[in-house]
């Protein structure tokens, strides 16, 4: 392993890292989080809304999941605010000004265009590439961000786990290296917010608010993608990342250590969510846009088509929803420019601390829901069952999930129709092997940090801007979670409920049936194998018959 870029060395009850300028808290310590971030004295205090006046703001990740929403936030909750820039990728033949007006004219913005559709005015695209030397930004528009912005959002990111490593770099860290580079030269910048990820660092299990030794030096790995034959790289990748799950936690934690060692002086901070899902409260509740993580599983239960998962159902499930994560951005940007900490502050975005849930309740409310609010077309009754054992789950899955698959596409191709099952099942069957790990360990994320800027808002900002853990009903959530994935997914109406609610009850009684069968076809066989079974079952219905006969007499 290579030599670490900074050396850590523990000097009381801070961190100190070699080779910077940079304090960070340690959270496992109450005084030095005290040291970091202190209240404000409230004649001194700026409200959220009002810091954001007259300040223009620059996105990356824009048109992602995360950076709609906090686009969506940032109008509704900061009306005053000038401009947000956001850097969009032309793509299809589609000009940034065309996507820009697809990404506005969606359900998320339906509040805003039916109250305040100026606010809308509001935003402007940039037209650029992460992956591109100076963001493929034009000298003209770079002028410009470097002249107006004062607070900039870097959510850009890849999040596929299974990404090939050059990309994956290229984007995460490389782009990370371009926006830092371009915000060196911004003349009124006051906060860099970086959104990382909380399993960047999931080679350990107890991990706090600090940066921790990077596995390599980034500049030695970004040298290595430069010369290194793509099929080489490919090679080399399980051994690059070592104990790391996938290519997006390796190198999200190396963007981190890129950013210390770019940033000097600049007013920085990481947020560090943890598995990102469906919206709590905000623009409303249950908004979703993607499949990603437990969003493309659930609806593969919700629609019958997946039954049992490599889970440990006791381990918290440290899921937290989009807008806490936006609240927590907007906050800390807030945070880091009006308190000017000393040095790099970082986030742990994550409900496992405070409010935790674990798998297998989350399952079983997600169960729960997906049958009290049933999808259109479902094709068999939601179950699920969370397991350990590796051959008992590969034997269930292979029986519930590929028998039925290539069944189903046998009479496609007898009717046909076009065989998609068995496709679907290998779609379904890799998403589950990215989702595994995080399925089958544990983490502890301290949020001292989170905790302390929760507590230096105000009520009005706290309650305006919401990222407390606590306020998480599970059970609520879940349904709302289900109902929007309903909607915003599978475009499914709620009128529809009742006459998907009717089919859900034919398919009830459909599973009970099937396993009535299978109990006696099992139970069949096996009297087929063995002479004393049989001898056993025929003694016991002539015993029920003979109850029978004497029922009358009693």
């Amino acid at each position: 392993m290579a030599q670490s870029l900074v050396e850590v060395e523990e000097s009381g009850d801070q961190i100190l890292l070699n080779g910077g300028p940079n304090i960070f808290s340690s959270s496992s310590s109450t005084s030095s989080t005290s040291k970091l971030d202190h209240f404000i004295d409230e004649s001194n205090y700026i409200p959220v809304p009002q810091f954001y006046s007259g300040r223009s703001v620059f996105i990356t990740g824009g048109t992602g999941f995360m950076g709609k929403v906090l686009v969506e936030k940032l109008l509704r909750s900061c009306p005053d605010i000038k401009n947000i820039y956001l850097l969009i990728r032309p793509k299809r033949g589609q000009e940034v000004s065309a996507r820009l007006h697809e990404l506005l004219n969606a359900p998320l913005f339906e509040s805003l265009r039916r109250d305040t559709p100026k606010e809308l005015s509001k935003v402007i695209p940039v037209s650029g590439d992460i992956t591109s030397e100076k963001l493929g930004i034009s000298e003209s528009d770079q002028n410009l961000l470097c002249k107006n912005v004062s607070v900039v959002f870097h959510s850009a990111a890849t999040v596929k786990f299974d990404e090939k490593l050059k990309l994956s770099v290229t984007i995460n860290m490389l782009g990370t290296k371009r926006l830092v580079e371009l915000c060196h030269r911004m003349k009124s910048l006051d906060a860099l917010i970086h959104v990382s990820t909380a399993y960047c660092n999931c080679d350990r299990t107890d991990v706090s608010e600090i940066i921790y030794d990077p596995p390599y030096n980034p500049d030695d790995i970004i040298s290595l993608i430069n010369w290194l034959p793509e099929d080489m790289l490919d090679k080399l990748t399980p051994s690059l990342i070592g104990k790391r799950p996938n290519t997006y936690t390796f190198t999200k934690a190396l963007a981190e250590h890129m950013l210390l060692q770019e940033a000097g002086n600049l007013p920085v901070a990481i947020v560090r969510p943890s598995i990102v899902i469906a919206s709590l409260n905000e623009p409303f509740a249950g908004w979703v846009d993607n499949w990603n993580g437990p969003t493309g599983l659930v609806s593969a239960v919700a629609k019958g088509l997946f039954r049992t998962i490599m889970c440990e159902k006791d381990f918290v499930a440290d899921m937290v929803p989009v807008d806490i994560v936006i609240n927590l951005m907007i906050t800390a940007a807030w945070r880091t420019a009006t308190a000017k900490p000393n040095g790099m502050t970082i986030y742990n975005c994550c409900t496992g601390q405070r409010h935790p849930i674990t798998w297998g309740k989350f399952v079983n409310h997600a169960i729960a829901q997906v049958r009290k609010h049933p999808l259109e077309g479902c094709l068999w009754y939601p179950t699920g069952v969370l397991r350990m054992s590796r051959p008992l789950n590969t034997m269930h899955g292979f029986l519930v999930h590929y028998i039925p698959a290539y069944v189903l596409d046998i009479l496609a191709r007898l009717t046909g129709k076009k065989p998609v099952m068995v496709s679907v099942q290998n779609k379904i069957a890799k998403a589950v092997d990215c989702l595994e790990y995080f399925a089958t360990n544990q983490w502890r994320f301290r949020d001292d940090n989170v905790q302390t800027l929760l507590q230096s808002l105000s009520q009005k900002d706290r309650d305006n801007f919401i990222f407390d853990a606590t306020t998480i009903n599970w059970e609520n959530y879940v349904e709302r979670y289900v109902l929007g994935f309903r909607e915003f997914l599978f475009k499914q109406r709620p009128e529809s409920l009742p006459s998907s609610r009717k089919n859900m009850l034919r398919l009830y009684y459909l599973h009970q049936l099937s396993k009535m069968l299978v109990i006696i076809f099992t139970w069949r066989f096996l009297m087929a194998r063995s002479k004393k079974l049989n001898e056993l079952w025929t003694a016991f219905l002539q015993t029920i018959l003979r109850m029978t006969r004497l029922l009358p007499l009693l």
